[in-house]
């Protein structure tokens, strides 16, 4: 486990560590996760410029006076976006581009408990959220963050460490239960990761799981899976909550440290601080771009991902999101 002492410290070092200015792009920031991670990361960077997307752009105000409170020195611009809908992401990725030469992070915490619904673009909207926009985001700026000096890194939350068996008959999840969603959409989200790793070896990319944290990800949610989350939470949340404020630590450190540095190139992050190595990638070696974190920062290789590496059902995820993405935007990337 890495220890929150040692991630207090890292933290601590990024306005040393890293250049001044970093360009982090944060989707989802409005609220829970993505809101506190973004705090803690705005908190530790010299003179950092975020960008933090959203749907409610009623609360970017707030926000904006929050983070200019942590830090002065940054500047803090605010994207209204409706995540589930592909056309709406590439037109926050155009915005991005025509600002920005070079990107730093890139920290995706979109997500919903809602099935069973189609988008207007025909995408299952609990897909559209936990699979396709994240990695259309990541696919959209990949170029920024391959330009980008000193940090170059993806961070998403969902499900890293606990991938699972991948229906090839139902990658939108349509027919699957609340279980198997979650490894299905754990490890689409994974290979998706190891495709785009091996395009831009000097980018690297955090998949992980943040345990139970308070957030308001079941507002509104129905369905049986919405039932179980609520359920659980009510039961076990008092015993294993991991606080709102923490979980931000641990994802500012996600999105810093060179415990989680790209397979190639120098850009690798704060340096490694007492107890701490470099993390171990989901191919098994030490330090090669694509990592599966649990809560506790330990990085997971499961054998179910080099079983479906063995099928070549990575090549199949592959060739399914981008031939969804031609479909919806005519392009496999804007």
């Amino acid at each position: 486990m890495v220890a929150i002492e040692a991630i207090r410290v890292s933290n601590q070092q990024v306005a040393s560590g890293l250049p001044a200015g970093l360009v982090a792009v944060f989707v989802g920031a409005t609220s829970g996760i993505g809101e506190s991670s973004m705090k803690q990361f705005a908190r530790s960077a010299n003179a950092p410029r975020i960008y933090f997307v959203g749907r409610t752009a009623s609360w970017a105000e707030r926000i904006k006076k929050e983070l200019s409170e942590l830090n002065p020195q940054g500047t803090y611009t605010f994207l209204q976006c409706d995540a589930s809908q592909l056309k709406s992401v590439d037109k926050v990725s155009r915005e991005i581009k025509e600002k920005e030469a070079a990107i730093n992070v890139l920290f995706i915490s979109i997500g919903t408990l809602l099935t069973g619904t189609k988008t207007d673009e025909g995408l299952h909207y609990f897909a559209a959220l936990s699979y396709y926009s994240r990695i259309r985001f990541a696919a959209n700026l990949l170029p920024l963050l391959q330009a980008a000096p000193g940090l170059r890194r993806v961070v998403t939350v969902f499900a890293g460490g606990k991938e699972g068996q991948i229906d090839t008959n139902d990658f939108p999840g349509w027919k699957l239960g609340a279980l198997a969603q979650r490894g299905h959409f754990a490890s689409l989200i994974t290979l998706s990761f190891e495709t785009l790793a091996k395009k831009a070896p000097e980018v690297s990319f955090v998949h992980d799981y943040p345990g139970f944290v308070k957030t308001d990800l079941a507002r509104g949610s129905k369905g049986i899976g919405a039932v179980i989350v609520k359920g659980v939470a009510k039961v076990f949340g008092p015993f294993l909550n991991i606080p709102i404020e923490e979980a931000g630590e641990r994802h500012a450190f996600y999105a810093t440290s060179s415990r989680y540095q790209p397979a190639s190139g120098d850009a690798k992050g704060v340096e490694l601080v007492d107890k701490v190595h470099v993390g171990t990638g989901t191919d098994g070696k030490e330090g090669s771009g694509v990592y599966s974190v649990h809560s506790d920062g330990e990085t997971k290789v499961q054998g179910v991902l080099a079983e479906l590496r063995k099928k070549g059902v990575n090549e199949k995820v592959w060739e399914h999101v981008e031939g969804e993405f031609v479909r919806v935007t005519g392009s496999a990337a804007v």
